[in-house]
Protein backbone atom coordinates (compact mmCIF):
# COMPACT_ATOMS: atom_id res chain seq x y z
CA UNK A 1 0.00 0.00 0.00
CA UNK A 2 0.99 3.63 -0.10
CA UNK A 3 3.34 5.02 2.49
CA UNK A 4 0.52 6.73 4.34
CA UNK A 5 -2.99 5.51 4.99
CA UNK A 6 -5.79 6.37 2.57
CA UNK A 7 -9.06 7.11 4.26
CA UNK A 8 -10.56 9.93 2.23
CA UNK A 9 -13.86 9.64 0.45
CA UNK A 10 -13.07 12.61 -1.67
CA UNK A 11 -16.32 12.95 -3.55
CA UNK A 12 -18.95 11.10 -1.52
CA UNK A 13 -22.07 13.24 -1.68
CA UNK A 14 -23.17 14.81 1.59
CA UNK A 15 -26.43 16.51 2.39
CA UNK A 16 -27.14 19.58 0.27
CA UNK A 17 -26.26 23.05 1.42
CA UNK A 18 -23.26 25.23 2.30
CA UNK A 19 -22.16 22.93 5.10
CA UNK A 20 -22.14 19.95 2.73
CA UNK A 21 -19.96 21.89 0.33
CA UNK A 22 -17.52 22.61 3.14
CA UNK A 23 -17.17 18.98 4.17
CA UNK A 24 -16.66 17.97 0.56
CA UNK A 25 -13.91 20.56 0.35
CA UNK A 26 -12.34 19.00 3.45
CA UNK A 27 -12.48 15.57 1.82
CA UNK A 28 -10.87 16.94 -1.33
CA UNK A 29 -8.10 18.45 0.80
CA UNK A 30 -7.57 15.07 2.48
CA UNK A 31 -7.35 13.31 -0.86
CA UNK A 32 -4.80 15.94 -1.95
CA UNK A 33 -2.89 15.22 1.29
CA UNK A 34 -3.40 18.79 2.49
CA UNK A 35 -4.16 17.70 6.02
CA UNK A 36 -3.76 21.03 7.82
CA UNK A 37 -6.19 22.62 5.37
CA UNK A 38 -8.65 19.77 5.95
CA UNK A 39 -8.40 20.16 9.73
CA UNK A 40 -9.05 23.90 9.47
CA UNK A 41 -12.18 23.34 7.36
CA UNK A 42 -13.49 20.57 9.61
CA UNK A 43 -12.93 22.54 12.81
CA UNK A 44 -14.78 25.46 11.25
CA UNK A 45 -17.73 23.20 10.42
CA UNK A 46 -17.81 21.77 13.95
CA UNK A 47 -17.61 25.25 15.48
CA UNK A 48 -20.58 26.46 13.45
CA UNK A 49 -22.51 23.20 13.80
CA UNK A 50 -21.38 21.00 16.74
CA UNK A 51 -24.14 18.53 15.88
CA UNK A 52 -22.36 17.49 12.67
CA UNK A 53 -21.32 13.93 13.42
CA UNK A 54 -19.64 13.37 10.05
CA UNK A 55 -17.29 16.35 10.47
CA UNK A 56 -16.21 15.05 13.88
CA UNK A 57 -15.68 11.56 12.45
CA UNK A 58 -13.65 12.74 9.46
CA UNK A 59 -11.54 15.02 11.67
CA UNK A 60 -10.91 12.07 13.97
CA UNK A 61 -9.74 10.11 10.94
CA UNK A 62 -7.28 12.86 10.00
CA UNK A 63 -5.74 12.77 13.46
CA UNK A 64 -5.65 8.97 13.48
CA UNK A 65 -3.92 9.00 10.09
CA UNK A 66 -1.28 11.25 11.65
CA UNK A 67 -0.99 8.93 14.69
CA UNK A 68 -2.40 11.54 17.08
CA UNK A 69 -4.59 8.95 18.79
CA UNK A 70 -5.77 11.05 21.75
CA UNK A 71 -7.16 13.78 19.47
CA UNK A 72 -8.79 11.15 17.24
CA UNK A 73 -10.59 9.68 20.28
CA UNK A 74 -11.80 13.13 21.35
CA UNK A 75 -13.46 13.82 17.99
CA UNK A 76 -14.93 10.32 17.70
CA UNK A 77 -16.49 10.69 21.15
CA UNK A 78 -17.71 14.17 20.28
CA UNK A 79 -19.27 12.70 17.15
CA UNK A 80 -21.24 10.21 19.26
CA UNK A 81 -22.95 13.18 20.96
CA UNK A 82 -23.98 14.72 17.64
CA UNK A 83 -27.51 14.54 16.31
CA UNK A 84 -26.47 14.08 12.69
CA UNK A 85 -24.60 10.96 11.47
CA UNK A 86 -23.30 10.12 14.91
CA UNK A 87 -23.18 6.45 13.90
CA UNK A 88 -20.04 7.09 11.81
CA UNK A 89 -17.93 7.69 14.92
CA UNK A 90 -18.50 4.07 15.94
CA UNK A 91 -16.43 3.19 12.86
CA UNK A 92 -13.55 5.35 14.09
CA UNK A 93 -13.71 3.71 17.51
CA UNK A 94 -13.83 0.36 15.73
CA UNK A 95 -10.57 1.11 13.96
CA UNK A 96 -8.99 1.97 17.31
CA UNK A 97 -10.15 -1.45 18.51
CA UNK A 98 -8.57 -3.09 15.48
CA UNK A 99 -5.33 -1.25 16.22
CA UNK A 100 -5.49 -2.71 19.74
CA UNK A 101 -6.12 -6.21 18.27
CA UNK A 102 -9.59 -6.28 19.88
CA UNK A 103 -11.53 -7.65 16.93
CA UNK A 104 -14.67 -8.45 18.91
CA UNK A 105 -14.97 -4.85 20.17
CA UNK A 106 -14.33 -3.54 16.65
CA UNK A 107 -17.09 -5.67 15.18
CA UNK A 108 -19.46 -4.54 17.95
CA UNK A 109 -18.75 -0.92 17.07
CA UNK A 110 -19.21 -1.61 13.35
CA UNK A 111 -22.55 -3.25 14.14
CA UNK A 112 -23.64 -0.10 16.00
CA UNK A 113 -22.57 1.98 12.99
CA UNK A 114 -24.69 -0.04 10.56
CA UNK A 115 -27.75 -1.05 12.58
CA UNK A 116 -29.93 1.84 11.38
CA UNK A 117 -28.68 2.02 7.80
CA UNK A 118 -31.24 2.50 5.08
CA UNK A 119 -31.35 -0.03 2.27
CA UNK A 120 -29.59 2.20 -0.25
CA UNK A 121 -26.89 3.48 2.12
CA UNK A 122 -23.32 2.40 1.31
CA UNK A 123 -21.04 4.99 2.95
CA UNK A 124 -20.89 3.14 6.26
CA UNK A 125 -19.71 0.00 4.48
CA UNK A 126 -17.04 1.98 2.65
CA UNK A 127 -15.79 3.61 5.83
CA UNK A 128 -15.70 0.22 7.61
CA UNK A 129 -13.75 -1.23 4.70
CA UNK A 130 -11.28 1.62 5.04
CA UNK A 131 -10.97 0.97 8.77
CA UNK A 132 -9.98 -2.65 8.08
CA UNK A 133 -7.46 -1.49 5.45
CA UNK A 134 -5.95 1.37 7.46
CA UNK A 135 -5.65 -0.41 10.80
CA UNK A 136 -2.23 -1.03 12.26
CA UNK A 137 -3.31 -4.66 11.94
CA UNK A 138 -4.95 -4.64 8.51
CA UNK A 139 -7.54 -7.28 7.64
CA UNK A 140 -7.89 -7.15 3.88
CA UNK A 141 -10.24 -10.09 3.58
CA UNK A 142 -12.78 -8.56 5.95
CA UNK A 143 -12.36 -5.27 4.10
CA UNK A 144 -13.16 -6.99 0.81
CA UNK A 145 -16.22 -8.70 2.32
CA UNK A 146 -17.73 -5.50 3.68
CA UNK A 147 -16.94 -3.51 0.52
CA UNK A 148 -18.64 -6.16 -1.56
CA UNK A 149 -21.80 -5.34 0.43
CA UNK A 150 -21.51 -1.73 -0.72
CA UNK A 151 -21.02 -2.79 -4.34
CA UNK A 152 -23.99 -5.16 -4.15
CA UNK A 153 -26.13 -2.09 -3.43
CA UNK A 154 -24.35 0.32 -5.79
CA UNK A 155 -22.13 -1.52 -8.30
CA UNK A 156 -20.91 1.70 -9.92
CA UNK A 157 -19.94 3.49 -6.70
CA UNK A 158 -16.51 4.85 -7.52
CA UNK A 159 -15.37 5.19 -3.91
CA UNK A 160 -16.37 1.61 -3.11
CA UNK A 161 -14.48 0.42 -6.18
CA UNK A 162 -11.41 2.45 -5.18
CA UNK A 163 -11.53 1.09 -1.64
CA UNK A 164 -11.91 -2.53 -2.72
CA UNK A 165 -9.03 -1.98 -5.14
CA UNK A 166 -6.88 -0.95 -2.18
CA UNK A 167 -8.07 -4.00 -0.24
CA UNK A 168 -7.21 -6.34 -3.12
CA UNK A 169 -3.82 -4.64 -3.45
CA UNK A 170 -3.15 -5.13 0.26
CA UNK A 171 -4.19 -8.77 -0.13
CA UNK A 172 -1.68 -9.13 -2.99
CA UNK A 173 -4.41 -9.75 -5.56
CA UNK A 174 -3.00 -7.60 -8.34
CA UNK A 175 -5.48 -8.62 -11.04
CA UNK A 176 -8.61 -7.75 -9.07
CA UNK A 177 -6.97 -4.58 -7.77
CA UNK A 178 -6.28 -3.46 -11.34
CA UNK A 179 -9.86 -4.16 -12.42
CA UNK A 180 -11.29 -2.30 -9.42
CA UNK A 181 -9.12 0.78 -9.98
CA UNK A 182 -9.94 0.78 -13.68
CA UNK A 183 -13.67 0.49 -12.96
CA UNK A 184 -13.49 3.21 -10.30
CA UNK A 185 -11.99 5.68 -12.76
CA UNK A 186 -14.49 4.66 -15.43
CA UNK A 187 -17.32 5.31 -12.97
CA UNK A 188 -15.91 8.75 -12.04
CA UNK A 189 -13.21 10.21 -14.26
CA UNK A 190 -12.51 12.97 -11.72
CA UNK A 191 -11.32 10.36 -9.21
CA UNK A 192 -7.63 10.78 -9.94
CA UNK A 193 -6.50 8.59 -7.07
CA UNK A 194 -8.04 5.56 -8.80
CA UNK A 195 -6.08 6.26 -11.98
CA UNK A 196 -2.96 6.97 -9.95
CA UNK A 197 -3.25 3.57 -8.25
CA UNK A 198 -2.93 1.89 -11.66
CA UNK A 199 0.57 3.37 -11.74
CA UNK A 200 1.18 2.19 -8.16
CA UNK A 201 0.51 -1.38 -9.31
CA UNK A 202 3.13 -0.98 -12.05
CA UNK A 203 5.59 0.46 -9.54
CA UNK A 204 5.05 -2.53 -7.27
CA UNK A 205 5.74 -4.83 -10.22
CA UNK A 206 9.05 -2.95 -10.84
CA UNK A 207 7.81 -1.74 -14.24
CA UNK A 208 9.19 1.66 -13.41
CA UNK A 209 9.14 3.20 -16.88
CA UNK A 210 5.53 2.12 -17.40
CA UNK A 211 4.58 3.41 -13.93
CA UNK A 212 6.06 6.80 -14.78
CA UNK A 213 4.05 6.92 -18.00
CA UNK A 214 0.92 6.12 -16.02
CA UNK A 215 1.61 8.85 -13.47
CA UNK A 216 2.26 11.34 -16.25
CA UNK A 217 -1.20 10.56 -17.61
CA UNK A 218 -2.62 11.67 -14.24
CA UNK A 219 -0.56 14.87 -14.42
CA UNK A 220 -1.93 15.52 -17.91
CA UNK A 221 -5.42 15.49 -16.39
CA UNK A 222 -4.51 17.67 -13.42
CA UNK A 223 -0.97 19.00 -12.99
CA UNK A 224 -1.83 20.22 -9.48
CA UNK A 225 -2.73 16.81 -8.05
CA UNK A 226 -0.01 16.53 -5.40
CA UNK A 227 -0.02 12.82 -4.48
CA UNK A 228 1.01 11.76 -7.98
CA UNK A 229 4.33 13.58 -7.56
CA UNK A 230 4.98 11.66 -4.35
CA UNK A 231 4.36 8.42 -6.25
CA UNK A 232 6.69 9.60 -9.01
CA UNK A 233 9.36 10.42 -6.44
CA UNK A 234 9.11 6.98 -4.86
CA UNK A 235 9.19 5.31 -8.29
CA UNK A 236 12.36 7.12 -9.33
CA UNK A 237 13.92 6.25 -5.97
CA UNK A 238 13.11 2.55 -6.34
CA UNK A 239 14.33 2.55 -9.94
CA UNK A 240 17.64 4.07 -8.76
CA UNK A 241 17.98 1.39 -6.06
CA UNK A 242 17.18 -1.49 -8.39
CA UNK A 243 19.33 -0.27 -11.28
CA UNK A 244 22.42 1.50 -9.89
CA UNK A 245 23.49 2.70 -13.35
CA UNK A 246 20.46 5.03 -13.28
CA UNK A 247 21.00 6.15 -9.68
CA UNK A 248 22.42 9.64 -10.23
CA UNK A 249 19.69 10.81 -12.60
CA UNK A 250 16.83 8.97 -10.93
CA UNK A 251 17.67 10.08 -7.40
CA UNK A 252 17.66 13.68 -8.60
CA UNK A 253 14.31 13.06 -10.32
CA UNK A 254 13.04 11.59 -7.06
CA UNK A 255 14.05 14.68 -5.09
CA UNK A 256 12.63 17.06 -7.70
CA UNK A 257 9.26 15.32 -7.71
CA UNK A 258 9.11 15.17 -3.93
CA UNK A 259 9.76 18.90 -3.77
CA UNK A 260 6.90 19.37 -6.26
CA UNK A 261 4.67 17.19 -4.07
CA UNK A 262 5.48 19.32 -1.04
CA UNK A 263 4.71 22.52 -2.94
CA UNK A 264 1.19 21.19 -3.57
CA UNK A 265 0.55 20.15 0.04
CA UNK A 266 0.27 22.49 3.00
CA UNK A 267 3.91 22.49 4.17
CA UNK A 268 2.69 21.35 7.58
CA UNK A 269 5.13 19.95 10.12
CA UNK A 270 3.72 16.52 9.30
CA UNK A 271 4.47 16.89 5.59
CA UNK A 272 7.96 18.17 6.39
CA UNK A 273 8.55 15.08 8.49
CA UNK A 274 7.47 12.88 5.58
CA UNK A 275 9.89 14.90 3.47
CA UNK A 276 12.64 14.22 6.01
CA UNK A 277 11.88 10.49 5.84
CA UNK A 278 12.26 10.67 2.08
CA UNK A 279 15.53 12.60 2.26
CA UNK A 280 16.91 9.82 4.46
CA UNK A 281 15.93 7.29 1.80
CA UNK A 282 17.68 9.18 -0.97
CA UNK A 283 20.63 10.03 1.31
CA UNK A 284 20.41 13.79 0.73
CA UNK A 285 21.83 14.68 4.14
CA UNK A 286 22.72 18.29 3.35
CA UNK A 287 19.10 19.02 2.54
CA UNK A 288 17.97 16.90 5.48
CA UNK A 289 19.97 19.04 7.90
CA UNK A 290 18.43 22.18 6.40
CA UNK A 291 14.91 20.74 6.69
CA UNK A 292 15.54 19.55 10.25
CA UNK A 293 16.74 22.97 11.39
CA UNK A 294 13.69 24.59 9.77
CA UNK A 295 11.45 22.15 11.62
CA UNK A 296 13.16 22.98 14.89
CA UNK A 297 12.48 26.65 14.25
CA UNK A 298 8.82 25.80 13.61
CA UNK A 299 8.28 23.40 16.49
CA UNK A 300 11.11 23.28 19.03
CA UNK A 301 9.35 20.83 21.33
CA UNK A 302 8.77 18.01 18.85
CA UNK A 303 11.56 15.56 19.69
CA UNK A 304 11.24 13.56 16.46
CA UNK A 305 12.99 16.46 14.76
CA UNK A 306 16.17 15.63 16.64
CA UNK A 307 16.28 12.19 15.04
CA UNK A 308 16.54 13.85 11.62
CA UNK A 309 19.11 16.36 12.82
CA UNK A 310 21.18 13.58 14.40
CA UNK A 311 21.22 11.51 11.21
CA UNK A 312 22.11 14.50 9.06
CA UNK A 313 24.77 15.80 11.45
CA UNK A 314 26.55 12.42 11.45
CA UNK A 315 26.53 12.17 7.66
CA UNK A 316 27.75 15.77 7.39
CA UNK A 317 30.64 15.15 9.81
CA UNK A 318 29.33 16.88 12.93
CA UNK A 319 29.49 14.00 15.39
CA UNK A 320 28.96 16.03 18.57
CA UNK A 321 25.65 17.37 17.26
CA UNK A 322 24.76 13.87 16.04
CA UNK A 323 25.31 12.27 19.46
CA UNK A 324 23.49 15.01 21.37
CA UNK A 325 20.55 15.14 18.94
CA UNK A 326 19.97 11.38 18.91
CA UNK A 327 20.32 11.11 22.67
CA UNK A 328 17.84 14.00 23.09
CA UNK A 329 15.43 12.14 20.83
CA UNK A 330 15.83 8.92 22.81
CA UNK A 331 15.18 10.68 26.13
CA UNK A 332 11.57 11.51 25.20
CA UNK A 333 9.46 8.63 26.56
CA UNK A 334 6.79 9.03 23.88
CA UNK A 335 9.28 8.35 21.10
CA UNK A 336 9.64 4.87 19.67
CA UNK A 337 13.36 4.22 19.32
CA UNK A 338 14.24 2.26 16.18
CA UNK A 339 17.32 0.36 15.12
CA UNK A 340 18.54 3.17 12.89
CA UNK A 341 18.72 5.51 15.89
CA UNK A 342 21.22 3.21 17.60
CA UNK A 343 22.95 2.65 14.25
CA UNK A 344 23.79 6.34 13.93
CA UNK A 345 24.53 6.79 17.62
CA UNK A 346 26.99 3.92 17.57
CA UNK A 347 28.77 5.11 14.45
CA UNK A 348 28.91 8.67 15.80
CA UNK A 349 30.55 7.50 19.05
CA UNK A 350 33.15 5.51 17.10
CA UNK A 351 33.81 8.43 14.75
CA UNK A 352 34.22 10.77 17.72
CA UNK A 353 36.86 8.41 19.12
CA UNK A 354 38.77 8.22 15.83
CA UNK A 355 42.02 10.22 15.68
CA UNK A 356 43.24 12.13 12.64
CA UNK A 357 45.59 9.25 11.75
CA UNK A 358 42.66 6.80 11.73
CA UNK A 359 43.39 5.04 15.00
CA UNK A 360 40.37 4.43 17.22
CA UNK A 361 40.17 4.77 20.98
CA UNK A 362 39.11 1.31 22.13
CA UNK A 363 36.74 2.62 24.82
CA UNK A 364 34.94 4.77 22.23
CA UNK A 365 34.80 1.81 19.84
CA UNK A 366 33.35 -0.45 22.53
CA UNK A 367 30.69 2.16 23.45
CA UNK A 368 29.73 2.55 19.80
CA UNK A 369 29.70 -1.21 19.24
CA UNK A 370 27.28 -1.63 22.15
CA UNK A 371 24.85 0.74 20.42
CA UNK A 372 25.36 -0.99 17.08
CA UNK A 373 24.39 -4.29 18.71
CA UNK A 374 21.23 -2.65 20.08
CA UNK A 375 20.42 -1.50 16.54
CA UNK A 376 20.69 -5.08 15.28
CA UNK A 377 18.53 -6.39 18.14
CA UNK A 378 15.75 -4.03 17.03
CA UNK A 379 16.26 -4.41 13.27
CA UNK A 380 18.39 -7.49 12.45
CA UNK A 381 18.86 -6.60 8.78
CA UNK A 382 20.39 -3.21 9.61
CA UNK A 383 23.55 -5.33 9.87
CA UNK A 384 23.71 -5.15 6.05
CA UNK A 385 24.67 -1.49 6.30
CA UNK A 386 27.83 -2.06 8.33
CA UNK A 387 29.78 -3.90 5.62
CA UNK A 388 31.41 -0.79 4.15
CA UNK A 389 32.45 0.39 7.61
CA UNK A 390 34.00 -2.99 8.31
CA UNK A 391 35.91 -2.89 5.02
CA UNK A 392 37.13 0.62 5.84
CA UNK A 393 38.56 -0.66 9.13
CA UNK A 394 40.05 -3.68 7.34
CA UNK A 395 41.76 -1.48 4.74
CA UNK A 396 43.37 0.49 7.60
CA UNK A 397 44.63 -2.80 9.09
CA UNK A 398 42.46 -2.31 12.17
CA UNK A 399 41.71 -6.00 12.07
CA UNK A 400 40.40 -6.50 15.61
CA UNK A 401 37.79 -3.76 15.22
CA UNK A 402 36.95 -4.94 11.70
CA UNK A 403 36.38 -8.46 13.04
CA UNK A 404 33.95 -7.08 15.65
CA UNK A 405 31.89 -5.46 12.88
CA UNK A 406 31.99 -8.36 10.43
CA UNK A 407 31.09 -10.85 13.16
CA UNK A 408 27.66 -9.18 13.42
CA UNK A 409 26.89 -9.97 9.77
CA UNK A 410 28.46 -13.41 10.01
CA UNK A 411 25.88 -14.28 12.66
CA UNK A 412 22.86 -13.43 10.46
CA UNK A 413 22.18 -15.86 7.62
CA UNK A 414 19.27 -13.68 6.42
CA UNK A 415 21.62 -10.83 5.60
CA UNK A 416 22.44 -10.37 1.93
CA UNK A 417 26.07 -9.87 3.01
CA UNK A 418 26.19 -13.05 5.11
CA UNK A 419 28.89 -14.90 3.15
CA UNK A 420 30.97 -11.81 2.47
CA UNK A 421 30.85 -10.75 6.13
CA UNK A 422 31.66 -14.28 7.31
CA UNK A 423 34.74 -14.48 5.08
CA UNK A 424 35.92 -11.01 6.11
CA UNK A 425 35.35 -11.89 9.76
CA UNK A 426 37.52 -14.99 9.51
CA UNK A 427 40.27 -13.18 7.61
CA UNK A 428 40.17 -10.21 10.02
CA UNK A 429 40.58 -12.50 13.03
CA UNK A 430 43.48 -14.28 11.36
CA UNK A 431 45.37 -11.10 10.42
CA UNK A 432 44.63 -9.60 13.84
CA UNK A 433 46.47 -12.51 15.47
CA UNK A 434 49.02 -13.66 12.89
CA UNK A 435 51.79 -11.28 13.91
CA UNK A 436 51.43 -11.78 17.65
CA UNK A 437 53.46 -14.08 19.89
CA UNK A 438 51.64 -17.37 20.56
CA UNK A 439 50.83 -16.41 24.14
CA UNK A 440 49.15 -13.16 23.03
CA UNK A 441 46.86 -14.61 20.40
CA UNK A 442 43.09 -14.59 20.98
CA UNK A 443 42.55 -18.34 20.80
CA UNK A 444 38.79 -18.10 21.35
CA UNK A 445 38.44 -15.70 18.42
CA UNK A 446 40.62 -17.94 16.23
CA UNK A 447 38.50 -20.99 17.09
CA UNK A 448 35.36 -19.02 16.24
CA UNK A 449 36.88 -17.87 12.95
CA UNK A 450 37.71 -21.48 12.10
CA UNK A 451 34.11 -22.49 12.83
CA UNK A 452 32.87 -19.57 10.74
CA UNK A 453 34.77 -20.84 7.71
CA UNK A 454 33.02 -24.19 8.24
CA UNK A 455 29.72 -22.31 7.93
CA UNK A 456 31.01 -20.60 4.80
CA UNK A 457 31.80 -23.98 3.26
CA UNK A 458 28.37 -25.25 4.24
CA UNK A 459 26.74 -22.35 2.39
CA UNK A 460 29.25 -22.25 -0.47
CA UNK A 461 31.08 -25.59 -0.87
CA UNK A 462 33.04 -24.33 -3.88
CA UNK A 463 34.83 -21.60 -1.92
CA UNK A 464 38.24 -23.31 -1.81
CA UNK A 465 39.96 -20.35 -0.14
CA UNK A 466 38.15 -21.29 3.08
CA UNK A 467 40.44 -24.33 3.44
CA UNK A 468 43.46 -22.11 2.94
CA UNK A 469 42.35 -19.76 5.73
CA UNK A 470 41.43 -22.66 7.98
CA UNK A 471 44.97 -23.93 7.49
CA UNK A 472 46.40 -20.51 8.40
CA UNK A 473 44.13 -20.17 11.44
CA UNK A 474 45.12 -23.60 12.71
CA UNK A 475 48.76 -22.62 12.21
CA UNK A 476 48.10 -19.70 14.57
CA UNK A 477 46.52 -22.21 16.96
CA UNK A 478 49.51 -24.60 16.62
CA UNK A 479 47.22 -27.50 15.69
CA UNK A 480 49.43 -29.62 13.44
CA UNK A 481 46.78 -32.21 12.56
CA UNK A 482 44.29 -29.55 11.44
CA UNK A 483 46.99 -27.64 9.58
CA UNK A 484 47.70 -30.78 7.54
CA UNK A 485 44.03 -31.63 7.02
CA UNK A 486 42.95 -28.22 5.76
CA UNK A 487 45.96 -27.42 3.57
CA UNK A 488 45.73 -30.88 1.98
CA UNK A 489 42.04 -30.26 1.31
CA UNK A 490 42.92 -26.96 -0.37
CA UNK A 491 45.50 -28.64 -2.62
CA UNK A 492 43.03 -31.42 -3.52
CA UNK A 493 40.32 -28.89 -4.45
CA UNK A 494 42.50 -26.73 -6.70
CA UNK A 495 44.19 -29.74 -8.29
CA UNK A 496 40.77 -31.06 -9.28
CA UNK A 497 40.26 -27.89 -11.30
CA UNK A 498 43.00 -28.93 -13.70
CA UNK A 499 46.40 -27.86 -15.00
CA UNK A 500 45.19 -24.45 -16.15
CA UNK A 501 44.18 -23.49 -12.61
CA UNK A 502 47.42 -24.85 -11.12
CA UNK A 503 49.46 -22.88 -13.65
CA UNK A 504 48.12 -19.56 -12.43
CA UNK A 505 50.87 -17.74 -10.47
CA UNK A 506 48.47 -16.84 -7.61
CA UNK A 507 47.40 -20.50 -7.26
CA UNK A 508 50.98 -21.76 -7.45
CA UNK A 509 51.97 -19.39 -4.64
CA UNK A 510 49.14 -20.72 -2.43
CA UNK A 511 49.98 -24.35 -3.18
CA UNK A 512 53.61 -23.65 -2.19
CA UNK A 513 52.32 -22.12 1.04
CA UNK A 514 50.26 -25.28 1.62
CA UNK A 515 53.21 -27.66 0.98
CA UNK A 516 55.50 -25.66 3.27
CA UNK A 517 52.89 -25.49 6.04
CA UNK A 518 52.17 -29.23 5.81
CA UNK A 519 55.93 -29.96 5.81
CA UNK A 520 56.41 -27.82 8.92
CA UNK A 521 53.50 -29.56 10.67
CA UNK A 522 54.97 -33.01 9.94
CA UNK A 523 58.51 -31.96 10.95
CA UNK A 524 58.05 -32.79 14.63
CA UNK A 525 56.46 -36.22 14.12
CA UNK A 526 57.29 -37.61 10.68
CA UNK A 527 60.50 -36.31 9.08
CA UNK A 528 60.03 -38.39 5.93
CA UNK A 529 56.58 -36.87 5.30
CA UNK A 530 57.95 -33.40 6.04
CA UNK A 531 60.76 -33.83 3.51
CA UNK A 532 58.24 -35.18 0.96
CA UNK A 533 56.17 -31.99 1.14
CA UNK A 534 59.15 -29.64 1.14
CA UNK A 535 60.37 -31.41 -1.99
CA UNK A 536 56.95 -30.80 -3.58
CA UNK A 537 57.55 -27.12 -2.96
CA UNK A 538 60.99 -27.33 -4.61
CA UNK A 539 59.43 -28.90 -7.72
CA UNK A 540 57.31 -25.78 -8.11
CA UNK A 541 59.92 -23.32 -6.85
CA UNK A 542 63.49 -24.72 -6.84
CA UNK A 543 64.82 -21.53 -5.26
CA UNK A 544 62.39 -21.56 -2.31
CA UNK A 545 64.70 -20.85 0.60
CA UNK A 546 62.36 -22.01 3.37
CA UNK A 547 61.89 -25.45 1.77
CA UNK A 548 65.59 -25.76 0.95
CA UNK A 549 66.71 -24.94 4.49
CA UNK A 550 64.01 -27.18 6.02
CA UNK A 551 65.11 -30.19 3.95
CA UNK A 552 68.74 -29.64 5.01
CA UNK A 553 67.85 -29.42 8.68
CA UNK A 554 65.68 -32.56 8.55
CA UNK A 555 68.32 -34.80 6.89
Amino acid sequence: MNKFKIFSLALIASAAGANAQDINEAKKAIDAEQFDKAKTILKSIIKSKPSDGEANFVLGNVYLNQSVVDSAKIYYNNGLQASDKKNLSYIGLGQLDLDAKNTAAAQANFALATKDMRKKDVNEFIYIGRAYINSDNPDYKNAIAVLQKALAIDPQNAQALLAIGDAYYGDKNQNDAYKAYRDAFAADNTLLRAKMQLGVLLKGAKSYDEAIKSFNEVIALNANYGPVYRELAETYYKWARNKPSTAKVNLQNAITNYEKYLSLTDYSLDSKMRHADFLILVKDYKQLETVANKMIAQDKVNPRIYRYLGYAAYENGNVDVAIKSIEDFMKAPENKVIGRDYYYLGLAKIKKGTAADGTIDQAAFDAGLADIKKAIELEPLVVEEFADFGKELFSKKQYTQAASIFELGANNKESKNYLDDAVYYGISVYYGNAGKPAESRDKAALENANATFDKVLEASPSYDEAYLYKGRINSALDKDDMIIKNYEEYVTKVTAKGAEELAKPATTKKVIEAYNAIGAAYANTDKAKAIEYFNKTLVLDPANSYATQSVKSLK
